[in-house]
């Protein structure tokens, strides 16, 4: 009994010096807003659970973000936040909505100049906030003072970038998109060929056609970045940093990339050492649902339920939308639960439910739910392949519309589009989505890869911080490439060498033969 007992006791001691890190870290976290911070907040109860002490930096006026909390302390200061009203978005949706409408077949490019304008503006406010906070000596002083270990933030918000890179700690990125795109455009390399830009709404079988939208976008990503964004920086660079800095070479430099992505959805394509995939880390088994919640969902028999959700950011449809929508649903069998703000539709059914908010995971991971009716954004998708229900995508901003391309080609969803959407082409994809058990077939496959890898997505993220952490960076996995001019990337200056010397070599060759040519046929001249 005694020896069964310290077995037991020195396997539990075994176990726990694995789960335990080698010494608390002093992280700083830079999150983004909304749906960005859904995510980092996972990461940071995980990394808060280990030991580590984690402070958040963000802006007093935070939508999600909360001042106080078990898991953090707050260090508060101005950010993009405070300049951007919710309505903002909505605005953008109506405008997003118009350019998909008239543009036709330019709608991609349309649409990024929509987006490029809000880029810009957005890396003005970065700046500022940056510059203000670099310029702050007390400010300054009390993060030297904290003594940090590493910087752990999503580059989509540049403060954490700059702050990493100034004082001179390693860093760690949470990200998927950055500055103007995939943040695998900035890591890793990617062929145009098959790897679409972000926003060309492509996926990896191009044709010429295609492949000439591809490089006509990767092209107007490059003036965006250039003369956009970069340049937003360029007063902050001048004076806080070494001459030609520039915001890419501050980005390249992180020590590890995690990447919220999964080639389960990501299109396959290069990539480099210091990037991990841990796509669906924020995704976990439902648990039971609120009684109420459950007698709805319990109500519908065997036909099901719908979700239906549009995210965090756009808070209303346009009126001829939802009334089409609440239409369409009304007409089908099954029942409906409806995360929805905004005046109630007048042709709403008696099978749809309306709520401000929904438990998602433990919907969509309730064996009653049948489809989900979804924006495209990140997270939405994750967890769907993660609880293998198929999707009627809305996309309405950003990346969404590249998110469900790709979940479309997989043939695990039908998309709709907003700016022209009716009440029987609503219902007809509604009803090919819920009959057609191709998609669920698919979604099923996906998710079953998706949950096929040796380690939890968040474990993953974990080990490769705290790796950061113990080692003091991971300079040692990043590319040399990064710090490469383009023309070395490229080999131009090795190309155009090449061709000088091919050049060179053709010109003695004609040289010496015209010579040698003329030096016979003149002896023989003087013969005659």
């Amino acid at each position: 009994m005694a020896k069964r007992a310290a077995a037991l006791l020195a396997a539990w001691a075994l176990l726990w010096l694995r789960a335990s890190p080698c010494r608390s870290s002093r992280i700083l976290a830079v999150p983004v807003d909304g749906s960005h911070w859904l995510n980092m907040a996972v990461i940071l109860k995980a990394l808060h659970s280990r030991g580590h002490r984690v402070t958040v930096l963000h802006s007093p006026n935070s939508w999600y973000i909360p001042t106080n909390a078990s898991f953090y302390t707050s260090i508060t200061a101005t950010m993009l936040e405070d300049a951007t009203e919710r309505d903002f978005y909505n605005r953008l949706l109506r405008d997003v909505a118009e350019c998909r409408r008239s543009a036709g077949p330019f709608r991609t490019f349309s649409q990024r100049r929509l987006v490029t304008k809000l880029l810009a503006t957005g890396h003005k406010v970065l700046a500022e906030a940056a510059g203000a906070m670099l310029d702050d000596p007390v400010f300054m002083k009390r993060l030297r003072e904290a003594q940090f270990d590493l910087v752990l933030t999503d580059p989509g918000l540049t403060v954490g970038v700059l702050l990493g890179s100034y004082l001179k700690l390693p860093t760690v990125f949470n990200v998927r998109w950055m500055n103007n795109g995939d943040a695998h455009f900035a890591a890793a390399p990617s062929p145009l060929s098959y790897v679409p830009v972000p926003g060309s709404e492509l996926h990896d079988g191009m044709d010429f056609q295609g492949r000439l939208k591809n490089l006509l976008h990767y092209l107007y990503s490059l003036v965006e970045y250039h003369f956009y964004i970069n340049s937003a920086y360029s007063d902050v660079f001048r004076r806080h940093f070494p001459p030609q800095t520039d915001l890419l070479t501050l980005e390249r430099a992180a020590d590890i990339w995690l990447v919220r992505s999964d080639f389960v959805f990501e299109l396959p394509r290069p990539t480099v050492p210091n990037v991990v995939y841990v796509g669906g880390f924020q995704c976990e088994e439902a648990r039971a649902l609120p009684a109420d919640l459950e007698a709805f969902v319990q109500s519908s028999g065997e036909h099901g339920v719908v979700l239906m959700s549009l995210g965090t950011l756009v808070s209303a449809l346009p009126r001829d939308v939802t009334e089409a929508v609440a239409a369409a649903f009304a007409r089908l069998p099954q029942k409906v639960i409806w995360r929805m703000k905004g005046p109630r539709p007048s042709s709403l059914g008696n099978n749809t439910l309306l709520v401000d908010w929904l438990p998602q995971r433990d919907l969509l991971g309730h064996p009653k739910t049948r489809a989900f009716v979804a924006h495209g954004g990140t997270n939405g998708v994750y967890e769907a392949i993660y609880h293998g229900v198929p999707v009627l995508g809305l996309p309405l901003l950003f990346d969404q519309f590249d998110n469900l391309v790709r979940l479309k080609a997989r043939g695990a969803a039908r998309v709709a589009e907003v700016d022209s959407l009716t009440v029987e082409g609503f219902l007809e994809a509604l009803r090919d989505i819920l009959e057609n058990p191709t998609y669920r077939d698919n979604m099923g496959r996906l998710s079953r890869l998706h949950r096929d890898r040796p380690t939890p997505p968040l474990e993953t993220a974990i080990f490769w911080i705290e790796y950061v952490a113990r080692r003091g960076g991971a300079s040692h996995l990043r590319p040399a490439a990064h710090g490469l001019p383009w023309y070395s990337y490229f080999c131009v200056d090795v190309t155009l060498l090449l061709i000088l010397v091919a050049v060179a070599f053709v010109w003695t060759s004609v040289f010496v033969c015209r010579a040698v040519c003329r030096q016979c046929f003149g002896r023989k001249m003087k013969r005659d």
